[in-house]
């Protein structure tokens, strides 16, 4: 690559710095649209093995100050590890309105999707909440999240999600790629109008939205369910909120190969999906844009001053988002190995498509739908 080239790279590099911090900074002055009307609501948890923290995350979801909360639980298979959790937490709460199903039927190749599917027939009320397991929130959750469905404009309503080590080096790592290259992206995204998307942290819609946009049918096959769902909502001309509020995603990662076959699957899903999009976040690695234009400079005086400012930069940028979003703070040293190793992974995304999810290989085929064959593991 020419040194203008990588000039201009780098000039790219720090405007996106510079707006994501500006988007972060704007989305932190908004006020939380609270539900008034508070009608009741069925939150629907599918649940894949006991990892980590699973019974404090579950029982979050269940200490609701909200009068009426009905709690799903689903589960494929009676072995699976989450069960025992699962009927704990219902004897624990016996007043509490929780159904548990065991059902294995899989009508398609997304394994999540299908046990949304088979509980969907347990949850009782027209106002439907689905978050994903790993996620953990606070006793207003639910008056905090489901206020936006009081406009009828309104088709769905999401939250972005905040990374919570629960462990060692891979747990801090993985928890900072959530808090300081995806939060600030979907920021910038949706402040630039680009975004728009779901995220399975949280989506809240109304049971009558589901069944007009074909039920779960329609993502049956889609790695990326909650993008598919969002996307399926403004195809009937309905607005997807960004709710206020964020949630708690408790990160455990035991080993460096489980971050890097769960970072790789997030890389490849968004290459299938919008490649030339994936393609032009290469602006996103700053640190290393830096790096490459002194390598190519050959590492003189004023290469390397360019080097400490994108590295100034960076480290302001995640201080203040960390700041005014009650972000995690600790171990921001470690961003240059974080942006490292996420270099590393946009890179290895295109030496391939098969992604190793919940034990299964799957292939990912252009625009984002799963196959179950795949030609050689991850």
């Amino acid at each position: 690559m020419s040194e203008l080239g990588l000039a201009i790279l780098l000039v790219l590099a720090w405007a996106y710095l510079t707006g994501s911090t500006i988007a972060a900074l704007r989305f932190a002055r908004r006020p939380i649209a609270r539900t008034a009307g508070r009608p009741p609501v069925s939150v629907l948890k599918p649940l894949h093995g006991a990892e980590p923290g699973l019974c404090e995350n579950l029982r979050s979801f269940i200490e609701q100050d909200y009068p009426e909360v009905q709690i799903v639980f689903g589960v494929r298979h009676g072995a699976d590890a989450a069960l025992p959790v699962a009927r704990e937490l219902i004897g624990e709460y016996p007043e509490q309105d929780i159904a548990l199903l065991v059902n294995p039927r899989a009508t398609g190749s997304n394994l999540k999707v299908a046990n949304l599917e088979n509980m969907l027939a347990a949850a009782k009320h027209e106002i439907l909440v689905m978050a994903d397991s790993d996620m953990r929130v606070d006793r207003d959750y639910v008056t905090s999240t489901i206020g936006p469905l009081q406009d009828p404009r309104a088709g769905a309503v999401t939250c972005l999600y905040k990374g919570m080590p629960f462990g060692g080096l891979w747990s801090r790592l993985g928890a900072m790629h959530i808090n300081f290259a995806f939060l600030p992206s979907a920021l910038l995204g949706e402040m630039l109008g680009t975004g728009g998307g779901c995220f399975g942290a949280t989506i809240a819609l109304r049971r009558s939205v589901l069944q007009r946009i074909g039920g779960f049918a329609r993502i049956r096959d889609e790695l990326a369910d909650d993008h598919r769902l969002g996307d399926a909502v403004r195809e009937l001309g309905l607005a997807t909120v960004l709710s206020r509020y964020i949630v708690e995603n408790h990160v455990a990662e035991p080993s460096f190969a489980s971050l890097w076959r769960h970072e790789l699957r997030w890389a490849r899903t968004v290459r299938a999906m919008a490649p030339l999009g994936f393609a032009g976040s290469i602006i996103t690695h700053t640190i290393i844009l830096t790096v490459l234009a002194a390598a190519v400079a050959g590492f003189s005086a004023a290469s390397c001053w360019l080097v400490l400012v994108s590295c100034a930069l960076r480290w302001l940028s995640a201080g203040v988002i960390a700041r005014r979003l009650d972000l995690p703070i600790g171990g921001l040293w470690l961003l240059p190995l974080r942006d490292a190793l996420s270099f590393a992974v946009f890179l290895s995304s295109f030496c391939g498509r098969n992604v190793l999810w919940r034990d299964q290989l799957f292939r990912v085929e252009p625009g984002g739908r799963l196959t179950v064959e795949g030609d050689k593991p991850v």
